[in-house]
């Protein structure tokens, strides 16, 4: 294997990039402090100077993994077309993270809101935000209208959804596909839909 080169300073991103590579390969239980230092040519005790133990190393992925589906998603916002358009755009960058990176997807979103640490939280919530503005801006100023987050959970749960199927082998990827844009469809033209959608 060809060790990846880096400059003092850059190798936490350097651990996170291999870490990915192995939940991609082998899934979390795959993961180690001692074998990321193998692959990415370091002493085995390097890596405890950026993550104390395993759990602060699963952690950061978590949150590495919300910054990547976000960095995904504003890059389906970028594209022209109405809103409609682009929300489905949305809907298809976040069934493909899904699906490529299913072992870190589930990471992701397994811990439990009230422990999930502070620096998840925070990409996670950057994550939603931008979810949240590719809907539009809000015609209600009253508080407690959760419309909005309804939506928005309601299009995490069925992107997930439909993508576990593909990941298990289920159903084929094709199929998926079929099926994110009319769980799209449905969405924008249902009650709550209309609602939360400003702007077509």
């Amino acid at each position: 294997m060809t060790q990846r080169p880096f400059h003092h300073g850059n190798l936490r991103a350097v651990l996170l990039d291999e870490a990915i590579e192995v939940v991609r390969e082998s899934g979390v239980d795959g993961l180690s402090l001692r074998d990321l230092a193998r692959r990415a040519g370091v002493s085995h005790g390097a890596p405890r100077s950026h993550f104390v133990d395993r759990q602060a190393l699963l952690d950061a992925l978590a949150g590495a993994g919300f910054e990547r589906l976000t960095t995904a998603v504003r890059r389906a916002l970028d594209g022209g077309g109405g809103r409609t358009e682009r929300l489905h755009r949305v809907a298809r960058a976040y069934f493909d993270f899904a699906v490529d990176d299913a072992a870190l997807m589930e990471l992701m979103f397994q811990t439990k809101v009230t422990t999930k640490p502070e620096a998840v939280h925070e990409a996670a919530g950057t994550l939603f935000a931008v979810l949240d503005g590719a809907l539009g801006p809000t015609e209600s100023e009253a508080s407690g209208d959760e419309s909005r987050d309804h939506f928005k959970m309601l299009f995490a749960a069925t992107m997930q959804g439909i993508a576990s199927l593909v990941a298990s082998g289920r159903i084929e990827r094709p199929l998926g596909d079929r099926l994110v844009g009319t769980a799209m469809d449905t969405m924008l033209d249902s009650d709550l839909g209309r609602r939360v959608v400003t702007t077509r």
